[in-house]
């Protein structure tokens, strides 16, 4: 596997599975991504198993930290290993940091409970922990996974300072159900 900046010639396909992927809610704007990603703490990657764009990653890093903001497979290859590989490579991309994900929360009743539990297993299954926290940002509510270390919310509160120059100060609490 192969990876990439999310740049021209495979820009349009990225734009494609970003849509399909993601509710019009939860995206932020295309154009932002791509102009976030010229900074120095945003990762913005297209993963390639040969000629074939296979995904993306939507990243920022900051210290010790790497938060996966977007994340998403082709469609057309999911539950053919790709995302295991595409994590493989954030892994190997950002070995010495903890690597932050949020999904949507699967202890409340939903219309698409059963995705969001096959998506948790994902993640418990290539070496995300559960971290008993929840992050709240616009109106949704998220449970944080990680890799690579423990869950420091105050730490997390302030990559989100440091990342958005102040401007992003999510919600973040503990799940005292679990």
């Amino acid at each position: 596997m192969t990876v990439e900046p999310v740049k021209g010639k495979n820009r349009k396909k990225i734009k494609e599975i970003y849509t399909a992927s993601f509710l019009k809610e939860d995206r932020m704007p295309f154009w932002l991504m791509l102009a976030l990603a010229k900074t120095k703490s945003t990762d913005f990657l297209a993963f390639y198993d040969g000629d074939t764009l296979c995904g993306f990653v939507y990243l920022a890093a900051v210290k010790d930290l790497a938060f996966v903001m977007f994340f998403a497979v082709d469609e057309t290859l999911r539950s053919k290993g790709y995302g295991e590989k595409i994590l493989e490579q954030v892994q190997s991309i950002h070995p010495d940091r903890k690597i932050i994900i949020s999904i949507e929360r699967c202890d409340e009743p939903a219309e698409d409970r059963e995705q969001r539990l096959r998506r948790k297993r994902f993640y418990l299954r290539n070496g995300y922990a559960e971290t008993g926290y929840f992050l709240e940002m616009g109106n949704k509510a998220q449970e944080i996974f990680i890799k690579n270390g423990t869950f420091q919310p105050k730490e997390f509160f302030l990559f989100f300072l440091k990342y958005s120059n102040g401007t992003v100060r999510p919600k973040i609490w503990r799940n005292e159900s679990l």
